[in-house]
């Protein structure tokens, strides 16, 4: 793969799992440079429709080049989804397509700031238009906030030598440059062994700014249950995530809307008979997907996704839905 080439991930799995009949109202939630879009267009009839959004203002430059009647795109966050199908008189989806991903060309962007492989600003946001860029937090941010960041988002067990780092780096000069963090990381991890020799030093903390930038955790957590809350029955929601924490998010929502005890082990063990037992809204199809050993020798950046799958019931959604889901954790 090249730089700027995007492939999707996961694609003939996703499909399959989105089991799509012809005249379906099928949504991507992550449309990116539309390659699962053109596969789902692919499947549908002429009575079909696909509904795709995404916040990254060059995936909605991306979209213009799909000039298909079927196909509706707005640049949106996608927990707003509910909103914007009633926008356009939508009650229910027949399946949804959530890519959890950061596309090819966003990491290798240099103007983007996503990468530390290249010079550029410190933004790292996926809509530019919306919220504080990395450089913004990175200069207010205290130095246990910016630890906890690092450690529980990048999983990095320097986080605090990289934290105090940058704390004592900002008071020299504002850190507003890719190259320039990096340097900064990688000074404070120093010669240290990481365990993994083919990662840089600053590969983690980078991706944990950019969780935290753009508030990835909490935005999947909110989309999940508004998501469900608009599939029709039978519909799939097929959500491919890409690092442990975001698919722990997946599985807990799954688990939850799957299980009439909404996956507490403890309420499992009680003796209750199925009869008094609540509906639930989900079903969860099959187990969780990961690429082949073919597909992440043609896409290195495929090797850490997971699929996973679930499918709405006939059941109606409980008045105080979600109630009692708490999302991140």
């Amino acid at each position: 793969m090249t730089d700027g080439e995007h492939i999707p991930v996961l694609l003939n799995e996703a499909m399959a799992a989105l089991s799509i009949s012809q005249d379906d109202v099928v949504v991507d939630a992550t449309f990116g440079r539309g390659g699962h879009a053109r596969a789902i267009l692919a499947a549908l009839g002429p009575r079909g429709r696909l509904v795709a959004i995404d916040r990254d203002p060059a995936a909605a430059t991306a979209a213009r080049d799909v000039t298909d009647n079927r196909f509706t795109f707005r640049h949106a966050w996608f927990s707003e989804l509910p909103e914007i199908l009633a926008a356009w008189r939508i009650d229910t989806a027949d399946a949804v397509l959530v890519d959890l991903g950061v596309s090819s060309p966003q990491l290798d962007d240099a103007t983007r700031g996503f990468s530390y492989r290249f010079e550029g600003p410190l933004d790292m946001r996926m809509d530019p238009m919306r919220g504080e860029s990395a450089a913004d937090f990175l200069a207010r941010a205290s130095v246990e906030e910016l630890t906890d960041v690092i450690h529980d988002y990048g999983e990095e067990r320097f986080a605090q030598s990289i934290a105090r780092a940058i704390a004592a780096a900002r008071v020299i000069a504002p850190i507003v440059s890719t190259k320039q963090l990096a340097a900064i990381i990688g000074k404070a991890v120093g010669a240290r062994t990481r365990g993994d020799w083919r990662q840089d030093p600053a590969a983690r903390t980078f991706q944990a700014l950019r969780i935290v930038v753009n508030r990835e955790f909490a935005e999947l957590s909110t989309a999940l249950p508004r998501i469900t809350a608009l599939l029709s029955p039978g519909a799939r929601l097929a959500v491919i995530s890409f690092h442990s924490l975001e698919d722990r998010i997946v599985k807990r929502f799954i688990a939850f809307a799957s299980q009439p005890f909404g996956g507490d082990p403890r309420i499992a063990r009680l003796a209750l008979r199925s009869s008094a037992l609540p509906e639930v809204p989900l079903r969860k199809i099959g187990r969780a997907q990961k690429p082949s050993i073919d597909e992440v020798r043609r896409n290195p950046r495929s090797r850490s996704a997971v699929l996973r799958v679930a499918e709405r019931t006939d059941a109606p959604l409980p008045a105080d839905w979600p109630h009692g889901w708490s999302g991140v954790s």
